[in-house]
């Protein structure tokens, strides 16, 4: 019989051995791969097509985003209206984004329903119209929004922070202002479209509870179109702006500031990558880390401020982010600095790296839970052109990793002198 009057034993999460689970590989008629798992309860799928067409392709500002977007605005056959009506009958969503270098349709739907809705989502990349109109009320939008998010400090902040670490011209420090969206045409996205969608490049990823025909159903669905496999290459050149210290006024009414303090970091390839990890999470990457205890907690500067390494295939940043009150920015900052200079100088203690050791576990263990996360996870690998191995790697160096090796990497990354500082008021 069991005893209650004895608690149960309380793991820590790096006690658990954590598996990832394996996918399925289909190839379909064109080449195109296509990575399924099949787990979970519910009779419920998500489908993601990850084209190599984000804003690293563009040739003008706005574009890509542009034409990610229009690609539920109207076909030859139907209208954006009746795209958007043929999904919601049968309770599905369908979402598009676009990113540096990717853009993705994305399909949520109960597993019957799958041969209903691919065929829509093969007129979508295959016959998009991009309607004038359609553009017309986007580019409306797209300026009023602008100009809302123009008012507000930290969005301005993010923008620039990119733009002084990469450059303006590099993908990742470029940003669009008004006069981008005025600039475009249908043509330009008929352009873009026939290239890197028709004729681009992709890969496809499924997770849920799959039909037995999966593969029979989306091989006649997109196994014979013209877009190919792989990802498609391509070098940008860095050139980050020589100053680096900012200080901007935007709104002269505001009671904040924002304040982002950034470098640039090797990406996951790197071998201080998953080192970095670790970390960043006692630095700035949760809710018990360093700057927060400092910043928020003792001395009430901000609610929040966190420290991530951006997720990039070529070059990455360490960003420092948070808003404070404009009397405190400076203090804020200094503080900022001071948090680094005790990493440099200091063991982090045994309990600490516990702590983070079992949060960074506890978030892998939260990663594996359900077929959707899983395939995020995986296709955070193929899309990085990482190994399984990299998933193993992570957690043995999250569970050995030495308060020495930290203070390392510390005096390595988290020197003021390497960081681009500002402060948006």
């Amino acid at each position: 019989m069991l005893n209650r009057t004895n608690p149960p034993h309380i793991k820590d999460a790096i006690e658990f051995d954590l598996k990832l689970k394996p996918y399925e590989k289909f190839v379909l008629d064109n080449g195109i791969e296509v990575y399924a798992i099949d787990a979970g309860a519910q009779d419920v799928l998500q489908m993601e097509m990850v084209f190599y067409a984000g804003n690293s392709f563009e040739k003008s500002n706005a574009v890509a985003a542009t034409t990610s977007y229009m690609l539920k605005n109207g076909t030859s056959s139907k209208s954006a209206f009746e795209l958007n009506e043929h999904f919601e009958y049968y309770g599905a969503y369908c979402n598009r984004t676009c990113q540096n270098e990717t853009a993705s349709i994305s399909l949520h739907t109960l597993s019957k329903h799958l041969p209903v809705l691919l065929p829509v989502i093969k007129e979508m990349i295959t016959d998009s119209i991009f309607p004038e109109e359609e553009l017309s009320i986007y580019i409306q939008n797209s300026k009023q929004k602008l100009s809302v998010s123009l008012k507000k400090c930290d969005f301005v902040a993010n923008r620039l922070i990119d733009a002084y670490l990469f450059g303006e011209n590099h993908p990742y420090g470029k940003y669009i202002v008004a006069a981008d969206y005025d600039a475009l045409s249908t043509a330009q996205l008929k352009e873009h479209f026939q290239q890197y969608y028709l004729n681009g490049h992709c890969v496809i990823f499924v997770a849920g509870k799959l039909p037995v025909d999966l593969f029979k159903v989306v091989n006649e669905q997109f196994g014979h179109l013209t877009i190919k496999p792989g990802k498609q290459q391509i070098t940008n050149s860095i050139l980050p702006a020589v100053t680096k210290k900012y200080r901007l006024t935007n709104d002269p009414k505001g009671v904040q500031g924002a304040i982002r303090i950034a470098r640039d970091f090797p990406n996951r390839h790197h071998p201080d990558f998953m080192k970095m990890m670790v970390l960043n999470t006692v630095f700035g990457g949760f809710f018990g880390s360093r700057l927060m205890s400092n910043i928020r907690e003792e001395k009430g500067y901000t609610y929040g401020i966190h420290s991530y390494v951006q997720n990039h295939f070529q070059d990455t940043a360490l960003l420092i982010s948070t808003e404070a009150g404009k009397d405190v920015t400076e203090a804020t900052v200094e503080e900022i600095y001071k948090e680094m200079e005790i990493l440099r100088e200091e063991l982090i203690d045994e309990e600490e790296l516990l702590l983070v050791r079992n949060y960074l576990i506890g978030n892998i263990l939260g990663d594996l839970d359900g077929p959707f996360h899983i395939i995020g996870r995986w296709k955070n690998i193929i899309l990085n052109n990482l190994k399984e191995e990299y998933f193993y790697d992570s957690i043995k160096m999250i569970k050995t990793i030495s308060a020495e090796e930290l203070k390392t990497l510390a005096n390595k990354y988290l020197q003021p002198a390497d960081f681009y500082e500002l402060i948006v008021m």
